[in-house]
């Protein structure tokens, strides 16, 4: 095998990894997690409320 059929062997796996990670992405099984975990910033416990007041 020369450098080209490597170089084109490599680049279709990692067009089908990538393919694969935005399906995974936006598949509607991981929607509520996702949104989930996109509001973690957002959700505050009052014992972190108040560290932040004292200082």
């Amino acid at each position: 095998m020369d450098s080209g059929t490597v170089s084109g062997i490599v680049t279709v796996i990692f067009i089908v990894v990538f393919i694969g990670i935005v399906w995974w992405a936006f598949s509607k099984g991981n929607k509520q997690r996702f949104d989930d975990a996109g509001k973690l910033p957002f959700d505050e416990d009052d014992t972190e409320a108040k560290q932040g007041d004292k200082q």
